[in-house]
């Protein structure tokens, strides 16, 4: 990049981004319905009881999930828990700061329940033990560790991938004494019913939609919309025609093709998401 073009991204930076996407391309050189490069890796935390670290162009997350057993509700007792944690460090980036989770944070937390909830990935009665006594609680830690946009797609890929990372140790009820016992040398993987993938487009002044904004984009984004694919494994294969959630941010308004453009881009980006967390599993279990 020329010092001149420099200052105009740093001066002028809405008008640099409107120009390239004047001419259907962006400012990192992608087309409008170019996604980044993205890598997965299973198993990066050796302490965790399933983990997976993401790459999505600059921005990157890693997931872990830590077992515990508690009593389940009352109006839930055949029901576990699923806790999900979005945390967005400082060090990830200059838009993030210290204290209390910030808005971003809690939304993306709340977020990440409802797709897994959603799409049926786990289902909360998979995690009972013994109904009314016990149940599994999965606490799923998502750190951000490189902050360059699209915060959604990365940290739904790093938790559906560390959810099929996910082994449970055998827990039964003892005939005799009648105590719950786990065994932590046998351990069975866990019930993964489907794989979400979600896929993030935004819109610049209401009219240009492109794809995998990253953080300079988002900036000057209309609206963003987030679409969400459950993709529910049946035997060996997988169903990926199915929408789950559909979730907008920015008071933008947005017409109904760009809605099923949206739709449209879910859905051919899911089967190489999908294909992605395969071989990234398949290569951790060589």
């Amino acid at each position: 990049m020329s010092e001149v073009a420099n200052i105009y991204r740093i001066t002028q930076p809405r008008e640099y981004q409107k120009k390239f996407l004047e001419a259907g391309v962006r400012s990192d050189g992608r087309k409008l319905d170019e996604f980044r490069e993205a890598l997965i890796g299973i198993g990066p935390v050796s302490t965790a009881d399933g983990s997976a670290l993401v790459a999505l162009g600059e921005t990157k997350v890693i997931c872990g999930i830590k077992l515990e057993v508690a009593p389940p509700k009352v109006d839930k007792p055949r029901c576990g828990y699923i806790v999900p944690n979005v945390d967005l460090p400082p060090l990830a980036s200059s838009d993030f700061r210290p204290g209390p989770p910030s808005e971003l944070a809690q939304v993306s937390s709340q977020l990440m329940l409802e797709i897994v909830l959603k799409s049926k990935c786990v289902l909360l009665e998979d995690l009972c033990i013994a109904e009314g006594r016990m149940c599994w609680v999965l606490y799923c830690d998502l750190i951000c560790l490189n902050y360059d946009g699209n915060l959604l797609d990365a940290c739904t890929m790093a938790l559906t991938a560390a959810l099929c990372n996910v082994k449970l140790p055998k827990a039964f009820v003892n005939e005799e004494t009648g105590a719950i016992e786990i065994d932590f040398k046998q351990k069975v993987p866990l019930n993964i019913r489907s794989r979400p993938v979600a896929t993030t487009s935004s819109v610049f002044e209401k009219e240009t939609l492109y794809v995998d904004p990253v953080r300079e984009e988002l900036k000057h984004a209309s609206l963003t919309v987030t679409v969400v694919t459950s993709n529910e494994i049946s035997g060996s294969t997988v169903d990926s025609d199915n929408i789950c959630v559909i979730h907008k941010t920015g008071g933008g308004s947005i017409h109904e093709e760009q809605i099923q453009q949206c739709i449209s881009n879910g859905r051919r980006h899911t089967p190489f998401v999908l294909s992605l967390i395969e071989s990234a599993l398949t290569k951790s279990e060589a």
